[in-house]
């Protein structure tokens, strides 16, 4: 049995996570631990207790978030394995540093490598947050087009830089980027039809050009780091297309910092590959509900703790029989 493994991105992440699957997982523990030891920051303990300032803070959520996802992973794969279940990724993906997990489970990246890569990115994004004044806006009911057109126009109004980061839904979409810039282009969006215009609660202008700083620094960890052919393919956020090629890898990670994410794409892509099992691993339930919204065919199911643990191996029993 195949199925689409997706990892979700900062933004899912929630005090309390991961400390379920730690209890009922030796594999979970054992992820979470060497998460720990490589990141050299107490991730387990602040997924677990908190508090919640310190978790929302860029620098935690984006490692932490990543280290939970694989928990899940490997929770599922030892359960998966008493009950002789076989389940294998025919693609991975995810959501903005998602993506590190997905890489990870695709064997492209070690555990070791990335949870390194999601520390500094997640340090690195924080610092280049903290001087950039911006922030994200969720826009509900425009095209990438129009909503393309809109920003361009904030932006020479304006002086600042404003551009799509995030393409997540048809018509669910996410701006970025310095707040008077933001300011100008939602009163622009509705102007031109926009049914909502969101504020989100994030700390920084994500997937912008204001994250350059962030993306120069990382691109010289990502050049160094160690990557391999995965075993399955992995749908990229700046193409939406799958690759088992290591330099395409290696340049989408130098890229995605201040890239959009086409998450849109990417399920459109995987549908029509004739995926229709997807499994979301890691904290919340976002990209599952992209994911139905998106496939109305697709089977969704996810991993966050162990009671849908239990869950999703019911069902993938029922599945194979």
């Amino acid at each position: 049995m195949e199925a689409v493994f997706v990892f979700p991105g900062q933004g899912a992440q929630r005090v309390g996570m991961g400390e379920s699957l730690m209890r009922a997982s030796e594999a979970a523990r054992s992820v979470m631990a060497e998460a720990d030891r490589k990141t050299g920051l107490p991730l387990s303990e602040v997924c677990f207790n908190g508090p919640a300032e310190r978790l929302t803070d860029t620098g935690f959520a984006q490692p932490g978030v990543v280290a939970v996802s694989l928990a899940a992973a490997a929770a599922l794969r030892e359960r998966l394995s008493t009950e002789g279940i076989q389940l294998n990724p025919s693609y991975c993906a995810g959501h903005s540093v998602g993506e590190l997990a997905a890489l990870v489970e695709a064997g492209a990246l070690s555990l070791e490598n990335g949870m390194s890569l999601a520390a500094a990115r997640g340090r690195l994004m924080a610092e280049a947050s903290r001087e950039a004044d911006g922030s994200m806006v969720a826009v509900m009911g425009l095209g990438e087009a129009a909503l393309t057109a809109v920003c361009l126009q904030a932006s020479s109004e304006s002086g600042a830089s404003v551009q799509v980061a995030n393409l997540n839904a048809p018509g669910q979409l996410v701006i970025s980027g310095r707040r008077s810039a933001l300011a100008r282009a939602s009163e622009l969006a509705k102007a031109a039809g926009a049914r909502r215009v969101i504020p989100l609660e994030v700390s920084g202008p994500f997937h912008s050009v204001y994250m350059a700083p962030a993306a120069e620094q990382f691109r010289s960890l990502v050049s160094r780091a160690e990557l391999s052919v995965p075993r399955c393919p992995v749908v990229l956020n700046l193409s939406a297309q799958p690759s088992s090629d290591p330099i395409e890898i290696r340049g989408e990670l130098e890229n995605q910092v201040t890239g959009a994410v086409r998450w849109s794409d990417t399920v459109r892509v995987l549908s029509e590959s004739g995926s229709n099992l997807f499994v979301e691993l890691g904290p919340g339930q976002v990209l599952s509900s992209l994911i139905r919204r998106m496939s109305r065919d697709a089977v969704v199911l996810n991993v966050e703790d162990e009671a849908s643990l239990e869950a999703t191996v019911e069902r993938l029993r029922q599945i194979g029989q």
